[in-house]
């Protein structure tokens, strides 16, 4: 039996992520995210389905590196670069609105009391449409 050689994951700086994440803060006046500790990258080989992840940065690691809280939101190339551009704008403020009011290197879950994620994403991107337009 023959095994596949698996794809090598590689992680590039996404410089055209980091202009849309700043785009959809200042839009949809997201005061509470610091944009400058949001990196972005795309990512090739990942075994994930998903369109998109967003890592948190946690305290204790904040508090051992001496350093602010910070976001990397990862843009899995195989499927995202496949998206329109609304539909990646989209995805981009689902993954914005995992972070929570305080910026503290946490993540919110998708579901909350009086919260559903997906469904508030999707009346953001309507409201940024609007905006952009």
């Amino acid at each position: 039996m023959t095994r596949l050689k698996s794809q090598k994951l590689e992680w590039k700086e996404a410089r055209g992520v980091k202009k849309d994440i700043e785009n959809i803060v200042a839009v949809l006046g997201f005061s509470h995210i610091n944009s400058a500790r949001i990196f972005c990258y795309r990512t090739e080989g990942s075994k994930s389905r998903s369109y998109a992840r967003i890592w948190s940065f946690p305290k204790i690691f904040q508090t051992a590196l001496k350093t602010e809280p910070a976001y990397v939101i990862e843009v899995l190339g195989r499927y995202f670069d496949k998206l329109d551009a609304d539909r990646q704008k989209q995805v981009l403020i689902h993954e914005l609105l995992h972070i929570p009011k305080n910026f503290s290197g946490a993540l919110l879950p998708h579901r909350g009391r009086n919260r559903h994620l997906e469904n508030h994403a999707n009346q953001l991107f309507r409201e940024y449409k609007k905006l952009t337009q």
